[in-house]
């Protein structure tokens, strides 16, 4: 009889959890909804779907002072309806949003940082910029895994339109990204020869080297960045933290700060023991607005980089906090509020 209990009680408890799923992915879709807007190309003319949220603050009829734009870009699998996601943190802050769809999902050559959705953002900053009261100075824009892919493009591709750019867990080397996943068996390889026409070689060598970030970064010198990677990805997840570390370097070089460069053999270290090595134990920083240990974290000019005790994970909190202290025009600032609250928790990211 007691055996009977128990199982019917857990099988309770495993149906009200699924319930409890599909009401939520209901209620996010019910929030896509109404707050999704269509963005036409400037230069294909093609209709791109986007959630686009505008406080009263910002109303075009509305007094005072402008409004930060947060500009939330989706991961690689994922598609313009993840900026639900950052609905509540844009209406606790009073900020524009806006999440572009920027062709979808990585898998066709018009996804993937092509010319068409490089344009696409720029595109949905125009349209934020045109309905909402937005403070030039304040635009920020963030991603994670694909999204941050994304995010280190667009610093790149458009860096005069920023005042910070705030990316984790990124890819950076598409072509080593495909290695990589050539030997873990995910579905990435697969998805990188849809978008470029086949495995990395000759043929398409210039095109997976258009879509990398670490090939364009140098553009972004000057521009307050903030790359972030979890130590353990790349083992409990698909992006290895060589990719945001080499993105760092480039951007290091860029800004004068080769000194500040990390080492190959200290990249080969933490990739394969999934910690860091001795030579940079001393620069562990105390952040409280994280909720993950920071186990590195290096500065060099307007950028910086932190590797954190995690894998393929987001910290949208810490990501504000720290977009919300810059703005165009302005040295970058790094600091770290001693005082702060420790936020509630981190999110890992569905590529």
């Amino acid at each position: 009889m007691r055996r009977w209990c128990c199982g019917w009680l857990l099988l309770c408890a495993f149906a009200l959890n699924a319930a409890e799923k599909a009401d939520t992915k209901e209620t996010a879709k019910r929030e896509a909804a109404r707050h999704t807007v269509t963005v036409t190309s400037s230069k294909d003319g093609a209709s791109q779907k986007a959630i686009f949220y505008c406080p009263p603050e910002a109303a075009r009829d509305a007094k005072g002072a402008r409004v930060p734009l947060l500009v939330a870009l989706h991961t690689w699998s994922g598609n313009f309806e993840q900026g639900v996601e950052h609905l509540a943190h844009a209406k606790k802050r009073s900020w524009v949003l806006i999440a572009p769809d920027f062709r979808g999902p990585n898998r066709r050559p018009e996804a993937c940082a092509s010319d068409l959705a490089v344009q696409d953002v720029v595109d949905a900053v125009e349209f934020a910029k045109k309905n909402a009261r937005v403070d030039e100075a304040r635009i920020y824009v963030v991603g994670a895994s694909g999204g941050g892919h994304m995010a280190l493009m667009m610093a790149s591709r458009a860096q005069q339109l920023w005042a910070g750019v705030s990316a984790w867990v990124p890819v950076t080397d598409l072509a080593a990204w495909h290695r990589d996943n050539t030997i873990s068996k995910r579905k990435y390889d697969k998805m990188l020869e849809q978008v470029c026409g086949g495995p990395p070689g000759p043929q398409n060598e210039a095109d997976y080297r258009k879509r990398s970030p670490v090939f364009h970064l140098a553009a972004a010198k000057g521009l307050p960045l903030d790359i972030n990677a979890g130590i353990h990805d790349g083992h409990t997840g698909s992006v290895p933290v060589s990719h945001s570390l080499w993105a760092f370097n480039v951007v290091a070089a860029a800004n004068g700060c080769d000194n500040k460069q990390v080492s190959e053999e200290q990249i080969a270290f933490m990739v394969r023991e999934r910690k860091v090595p001795p030579s940079l134990a001393a620069e562990r920083e105390d952040d409280s607005e994280r909720l993950k240990t920071v186990l590195l974290r290096r500065v060099a000019g307007a950028a910086r980089i932190t590797i954190f005790e995690g894998g393929h994970d987001i910290e949208l909190v810490a990501a504000l906090s720290w977009l919300s202290r810059q703005r165009r025009g302005a040295p970058a600032d790094h600091r770290v509020v001693r005082d702060a609250a420790r936020p509630s928790g981190a999110k890992q990211v569905a590529q």
